[in-house]
C-alpha cells in the first residue's frame, strides 16, 4: 500500500511560507482512499493544502477526531473548496454544546463553530457512530476509546451545556485513526483526550496487531503532572513505538521531554511535515 501522510495544520509551521494556528489537520493519501483527518481551526488547512499542492477535491472521506473548534473550524472552507458531497465520519456527540469552564474565567464555547444545516448544504454527509468504522482493509477509526489506565484522565475544565444545566464532558467523541502497515500500526491522534496510551491499547485490541510503528498528532499532555508524564513515557517504551511525531496539544514541555527520552525516534510534527511510509 502506497501511503503519504501530510500535516496540513498545526500550532507551528515547518516552513516559512505555511500558516500555523492552534489546531490540527492531517491528510492521509493511499492508492485506495484519500482521508482528511480533522480540519484545523480556520483557514490554515485549506491555505496550506494549496501551497503544498494537495487537491482537496480528491478527498474521499473526512474524519473528525472530536468536535472542538481547533479540529473542526476549517470545515466550512474545506467543504467549499471540495465542491462536492463528502462523507464525514464522527461520533454523535460532536453536536453537543461543548464548553471550557475555569474558575474566575468566562465560560467559553469550544465546539463546532457552524450549524449542521449549513455544512450539509455545502456537501457534508455526516455518518455519526460511536463504533469503529473500517474504511479499507488497512484503515479504520477507533470509535469510542475505553479508559483503562489508572493515570490518564480527562481534564475537569470540559463541560456540556444542557437544558438541565452543566455536566462534565467525558469526551466520548474522542477518536483516532489506525493504519496497518508492514512495520506495524500507525495511529493518528487528534487530541487523545481519553489518553494516548488508552488509545494505543485500544488500537491493538481492535486490530489484533501488537507492533506500533508510529504515533502522530496531539496527545493532550500540556497540563500533565510529572507522574503522568513518567508513566506515559514508560508505556510508550513498553509498547515499542518506533517513531513518535507529537504536536499540537502535547505542549512544549512534554515535547522536549519526549524528544530527550526517545532521541532520533522523536520528531516534531509541524504543518508541512510529510511522511512516506
Amino acid at each position: 500500500m502506497k501511503l503519504r501522510i501530510t500535516t496540513l495544520s498545526e500550532n507551528c509551521a515547518a516552513r516559512g511560507y505555511l500558516l500555523a494556528e492552534h489546531g490540527l489537520s492531517i491528510v492521509v493519501e493511499t492508492d485506495e482512499v484519500n482521508i482528511l483527518f480533522d480540519t484545523g481551526a480556520s483557514i490554515s488547512a485549506s491555505y496550506n493544502a494549496d501551497v503544498l499542492g494537495i487537491d482537496l477535491s480528491k478527498i474521499d472521506k473526512v474524519i473528525l477526531s472530536h468536535s472542538h473548534y481547533d479540529h473542526t473550524g476549517g470545515l466550512r472552507q474545506i467543504l467549499s473548496k471540495m465542491g462536492k458531497e463528502v462523507e464525514i465520519i464522527a461520533h454523535p456527540d460532536i453536536w453537543a454544546a461543548k464548553y471550557s469552564r475555569s474558575q474566575g474565567q468566562k465560560d467559553r464555547y469550544n465546539g463546532i463553530p457552524f450549524q449542521r444545516q449549513e455544512l450539509e448544504r455545502l456537501g457534508a454527509d455526516f455518518k455519526l457512530t460511536a463504533k469503529s468504522v473500517r474504511i479499507t482493509d488497512n484503515i479504520m477509526t477507533t470509535g469510542e476509546i475505553p479508559m483503562v489506565t489508572d493515570f490518564e484522565e480527562i481534564e475537569p475544565v470540559f463541560f456540556v451545556k444542557e437544558d438541565s444545566g452543566w455536566r462534565p464532558d467525558k469526551l466520548l467523541d474522542d477518536q483516532a485513526l489506525i493504519i496497518n502497515t508492514k512495520p506495524g500500526l500507525i495511529v493518528i491522534l487528534g487530541c487523545a483526550h481519553r489518553g494516548p496510551i488508552n488509545t494505543l491499547y485500544y488500537a491493538r485490541q481492535l486490530t489484533g496487531i501488537k507492533p506500533i510503528y508510529m504515533v502522530l498528532g496531539g496527545s493532550h499532555l500540556i497540563h500533565a503532572s510529572e507522574e503522568r508524564m513518567r508513566l506515559t513515557i514508560a508505556a510508550l517504551k513498553e509498547l515499542g513505538v518506533q517513531r513518535l511525531g507529537l504536536c499540537h496539544c502535547t505542549g512544549l514541555p512534554a515535547i522536549m521531554l519526549m524528544a530527550h527520552q526517545f532521541g532520533d525516534k522523536f520528531f516534531f510534527n509541524n504543518a508541512g511535515t510529510c511522511i512516506n511510509a
